[in-house]
């Protein structure tokens, strides 16, 4: 835990495994840049060759990037045939899934029995379990995170992200965009509200405020060196979506001298979840 004057940021990169762009993107800003953590996405095409990065470079702190939409099911089509489809894909809809997730309490099973399916391969690799989130944020959604929540001492969940960004700091740093921000800064807020005491009870370790919510895979250069000076006293996380072709600004950001000069300057302490 930080002191009060004290800042500490966990620089993450989400989508690792995603792809061989994503995954060299996250080892490069890891080892050239000031990324610390990564969440591992269990069965997306560049999964084993993530694996064996993550290996070579011991120090990058590596969580689960729970995929429940936009992606594959680690379980056959036949297993959960109400979350996937005869290819094993999720859907692509999240007001979709959101709604059938809460609604169809006969997807409740299905979504455990996946969701442990996930954890077990993520512990299969041997590497340890840094954090815990969610593709889309969905580990906040509240019939996920009640198993989550119910099951957590045999899935060894010990750090989450609480996915909450501070939509007046917000306006500070970036413009534009402004119905997905505020919607997005709402429901957010809302999910959080309703998960801390759950995690306090549970020593669920968190940091305070998640930065990237609100940028949408607009983290860049300039937002990150707007951002530093306003972090706020204690633990923060900034996420981002690096790669080298789609989101390369994000990973020109993660490697970028003037950000890495401005952490200097400021003191910013670079952490991983299990350091919290």
């Amino acid at each position: 835990m930080a002191s009060p004057e004290k800042r500490q940021l966990i620089v993450n990169a989400d989508d690792f495994g995603l792809s061989s762009s994503a995954n060299a993107a996250i080892i490069r800003a890891h080892s050239e840049g000031i990324l610390m953590t990564a969440s591992l996405m269990v069965n997306e095409p560049g999964f084993d060759e993530a694996v064996k990065l993550a290996k070579e470079n011991p120090k990058l702190g590596v969580g689960l990037h729970l995929t429940l939409l936009q992606g594959h099911s680690v379980l056959p089509p036949e297993k959960i045939p109400g979350l996937v489809n005869s290819n094993g894909e999720f859907s692509k809809s999240p007001v979709g899934v959101g709604m059938n997730y809460f609604f169809k309490h006969n997807l409740r099973e299905q979504l455990r029995a996946e969701i442990h399916a996930q954890f077990e391969k993520f512990y299969s690799t041997g590497l340890p379990l840094d954090h815990v989130n969610g593709h889309l944020h969905l580990h906040l959604h509240p019939t996920i995170f009640k198993i989550l929540m119910e099951d957590s001492e045999k899935l060894r969940i010990r750090h989450l992200r609480l996915t909450r960004d501070c939509f007046s700091r917000s306006r500070k740093m970036s413009r534009g965009h402004w119905l997905y921000r505020v919607s997005h800064a709402a429901i957010f807020e809302f999910l959080s509200s309703r998960a801390r005491k759950t995690l306090a009870q549970k020593n669920i370790r968190h940091a305070q405020i998640t930065f990237g919510l609100l940028q949408d895979s607009r983290v860049d250069e300039n937002y990150i060196l707007k951002l530093l000076p306003e972090l706020p006293p204690g633990d923060s996380e900034l996420y981002s979506h690096p790669s080298l072709d789609k989101f390369k600004h994000e990973f020109d950001a993660l490697v970028s001298p003037r950000v890495k000069e401005q952490i200097k300057k400021l003191g910013i302490e670079l952490i991983r979840y299990q350091d919290l």
